[in-house]
């Protein structure tokens, strides 16, 4: 028996939603055939009759890409003047306003100019989501917010457009796009990804057969990743929870982050978090304890920034950020993890010296004693640079 084609399961998925339903071709690097594919399932559904549009798509000048376009509508983008140029950009109200059953939107980790509606394009795809619209959204895999530091330490290269894991997570179908490291450099050197004046610099930069070896690791292992969610997810709706075992119970745990004023590598620390929230499939929270000495009015202004930019930035992870004021951090750190759920518990390492240990011991200290019950993960973060 044939397996049923790619587009006749998403469509499933169409058919019983209320808010929109997400799918995402995830790759690991340029010319893997994201958009390809997407095209191919647009086609697809549209034969099944299914009301589908081109929200936007990104074609390179590719041919066998462009060609796939036609016979498909496509909204047209949205012009903007920014510092003296235009700037085209996904017309959000009008595919909101055209209401299609199934919106095509390429390349996500897009940062939308200034004067756009959306600062991203991942939040115009939230948008067509809780409008009830389905969508279908490619982006590769170095764009993810918490590999994006390990590909940039490994290809030396700085990936500044990304997408925070969460909206990863919503994803009802993750679809690994892959293809063997020696095919994508054979296309690239065919121009069938870069111009020719482009291809001898990117084999030796970017499309270096280790970079990709890594990229393509770290994209299957996040599509594995997925399926475990979706899977856990599924025997969560089908009651499968009441014969759960401990360990079992322990994957459905939140997660906790504990944040203090101004550490140095703070996004590193809610990177971790955010990641094994994902794996666990489940919520995370990060927790600053606002002791008597560390008030608003007591701490300087630029500890106060990077609190709020902290803040800021766990909030656009996916993380609950939980602000609790006491004399005892450590107390109101358990209290909080007991009453709310917390099965795993995550600090940074802090670098005391002996001595000044013995007369005043740090919050990770305390927590390594005090902790029982809980699953207590210590990040080294020496790695990270700081400010990551």
């Amino acid at each position: 028996m044939s397996a049923r084609p790619k587009s006749e399961d998403f469509l499933e998925l169409v058919e019983r939603a209320r808010r929109g339903r997400l799918k995402v071709y995830l790759g690991f690097a340029a010319g893997v055939g994201k958009t390809y594919r997407m095209l191919e399932e647009a086609h697809a559904l549209k034969a099944r009759g299914v009301d589908v549009v081109l929200a936007f798509i990104e074609t390179h000048d590719r041919e066998e890409t462009q060609r796939l376009t036609a016979g498909l509508e496509t909204v047209p983008r949205k012009s903007h003047e920014y510092r003296g140029m235009r700037v085209e950009e996904m017309d959000l109200d009008a595919v909101l306003a055209r209401n299609p059953q199934v919106a095509v939107v390429d390349e996500v980790a897009h940062s939308n100019v200034p004067v756009a509606k959306n600062r991203k394009r991942y939040q115009d795809v939230l948008a067509l989501l809780e409008a009830g619209i389905n969508v279908i959204c490619a982006f590769n895999i170095q764009h993810l917010e918490s590999v994006a530091g390990v590909v940039e330490r490994v290809t030396k290269v700085s990936v500044r457009e990304r997408v925070p894991d969460g909206f990863l997570a919503q994803a009802d179908q993750v679809v690994n796009l892959d293809l063997a490291v020696e095919d994508l450099q054979e296309r690239l050197r065919a121009g069938k990804i870069y111009k020719a004046d482009k291809v001898a610099a990117a084999l030796e930069a970017f499309f270096k057969a280790d970079n990709l070896a890594t990229l393509r690791e770290l994209s299957l292992r996040e599509v594995a990743e997925s399926l475990d969610r979706s899977f856990r997810a599924r025997n969560r709706s089908a009651g499968d929870l009441a014969q759960a075992t401990p360990t079992q119970e322990r994957m459905g745990a939140r997660v906790m982050v504990c944040l203090s004023s101004s550490p140095p590598r703070a996004t590193a620390l809610m990177l971790r978090g955010s990641r094994l929230a994902g794996r666990l499939n489940t919520s995370w929270f990060v927790v600053y304890v606002e002791t008597p000495e560390e008030a608003p009015d007591r701490i300087d202004s630029q500890a106060q920034r990077f609190l709020l930019a902290n803040i800021d930035k766990a909030r656009e992870l996916g993380a609950e950020v939980i602000r609790l004021r006491s004399r005892r951090p450590v107390d109101a750190i358990l209290d909080f993890a007991g009453a709310h759920g917390v099965g795993h518990i995550i600090v940074g390492r802090t670098h005391v010296p002996l001595w000044r240990r013995l007369l005043h011991r740090s919050v990770m200290h305390e927590l390594v004693d005090a902790a029982v019950g809980f699953d207590l993960h210590i990040a080294s973060l020496e790695d990270e640079e700081p400010g990551a």
